[in-house]
């Protein structure tokens, strides 16, 4: 596992800190830890595929109807019978 130190956190921070561990039982290290474990998780959960990202960066602006485009019959297939 590995480990880090976080410097110059700002002392009231530390303060909520400790308070918040100590309401949910926990370590300072533990609540940080599960403070992360959510954060992450919450940012995987809203992690989208490109459509729906454009979907919904747009979606505030309505919709849009594509014009129906008549289609055409292309070529020939060619033929190897001959």
């Amino acid at each position: 596992m590995a480990s880090m130190t976080v410097r110059n956190l700002d002392d009231q921070l530390k303060s909520r800190l400790r308070i918040r561990a100590a309401r949910h039982g926990r370590s300072m290290e533990d609540e940080v830890r599960e403070i992360l474990r959510v954060a992450l998780a919450q940012e995987d959960r809203t992690a989208l595929d490109l459509a729906e990202s454009i979907h919904r960066r747009f979606a505030d602006l309505g919709g849009f109807e594509m014009p129906e485009i008549p289609r055409e019959m292309g070529r020939e297939p060619p033929r190897f019978d001959e």
